[in-house]
């Protein structure tokens, strides 16, 4: 199939596109670029157009003869959208509704949505399962579970088939070292503890350690970028074949922050020393999934379950040569 990848430039939507060209399919990327990177942008046609272009998108949709969708492109930071929730309603709800009447008109009916374990809010039972009620706490998990509506309306009234992957934490690399975690500014956990091992001039700030954890710090789940990739393949394969609903994209193994910090400077050689500060608002003590759906619906089996494993492909990205100067010199 021809694919609509949007958001295709960025960290889970690079890899999605890679895995999509090893399976035969043609990703054509739909990005404008603002936090995605076009030396990311490697098996297939780049589009440079914003969601808010609703030409644009017809125009993608109709000259490269797409066939299915997945959509990852939202603004994606949790902190952000409690300060600018009018930028995530304006660009993950609006331009997604802007997407979705762009394939109706095209008619093109077949989505794959990048959602957020963030829909569900505070944890009311762990592990989280998809009948865990969703009550987010921010503006970016009211986005996502947003357009999680829209899309339940647009498959009852105009015959769309989608599925919504809800995953937990990202993390890794591409193991075959062609794609990584890069963010500008960069807010997630590993790629900073990482950093911070590897550079002394950096610190790595832990929120939080009162919590009521075995060691006091925040436990999450961590899931590899590849295997999140795989997942997005499955559930374009299985459009046709399941009904049109959420499903949780985790390992259903908890990791505490502090065991994250242990583990890169096990694996790097270099101690990280954390400064320990107060917790952020809104952070949950435990987010863990319940993935036995995912398995069951899709047959999906994470590859790189194992924490080390996931860690080790950051780390080597990381070191990697073409990897630090795309930190300093990004197109």
């Amino acid at each position: 199939m021809r694919v609509l990848v949007t958001g295709g430039a960025g960290y889970i939507g690079s890899h999605t596109a890679k895995a999509l060209a090893g399976a035969g399919h043609e990703p054509v990327v739909f990005d404008n670029l603002s936090t995605g990177h076009k030396w990311a942008v490697k098996w297939g046609p780049l589009v440079e157009a914003d969601l808010a272009d609703k030409e644009a998108l017809r125009k993608a949709l109709d000259i490269h003869g797409i066939e299915a969708v997945i959509h990852f492109a939202a603004c994606a930071y949790v902190g952000e959208s409690m300060q600018e929730p009018g930028k995530y309603f304006r660009n993950n709800v609006a331009g997604s509704l802007n997407l979705l009447e762009a394939m109706k008109e095209a008619g093109v009916r077949k989505i794959v949505f990048s959602s957020s374990c963030a829909a569900y809010g505070m944890p009311e039972s762990l592990p989280i399962s998809e009948d865990h009620p969703t009550s987010p706490v921010n503006p970016y998990g009211e986005s996502k579970l947003m357009v999680e509506k829209m899309l339940r309306w647009y498959g009852e009234v105009h015959g769309f088939k989608w599925l919504s992957l809800r995953y937990f934490n990202a993390a890794g690399a591409d193991p075959d070292g062609d794609l990584g975690e890069v963010h500008i500014p960069e807010t997630h956990l590993i790629p900073l503890a990482i950093e911070a091992a590897l550079d002394k001039s950096k610190t790595l700030s832990v929120f939080g350690t009162d919590y009521p954890t075995p060691d006091g710090s925040a436990i999450r789940d961590y899931i590899h970028v590849s295997d999140l990739a795989g997942a997005h393949l499955l559930a374009l394969d299985f459009l046709d074949r399941v009904n049109n609903q959420a499903l949780n994209l985790g390992t259903g193994n908890g990791v505490s922050v502090i065991e994250i910090v242990k583990r890169v400077s096990a694996l790097s050689g270099k101690v990280v020393e954390p400064v320990f500060v107060q917790r952020r608002a809104g952070d949950p003590p435990v987010l863990v999934a319940d993935p036995g759906k995912a398995r069951r619906v899709l047959g999906w089996e994470p590859v790189y379950a194992d924490i080390d494993a996931c860690l080790k492909t950051a780390l080597d990205w990381r070191l990697n040569k073409g990897a630090l100067n795309r930190f300093d010199h990004d197109e």
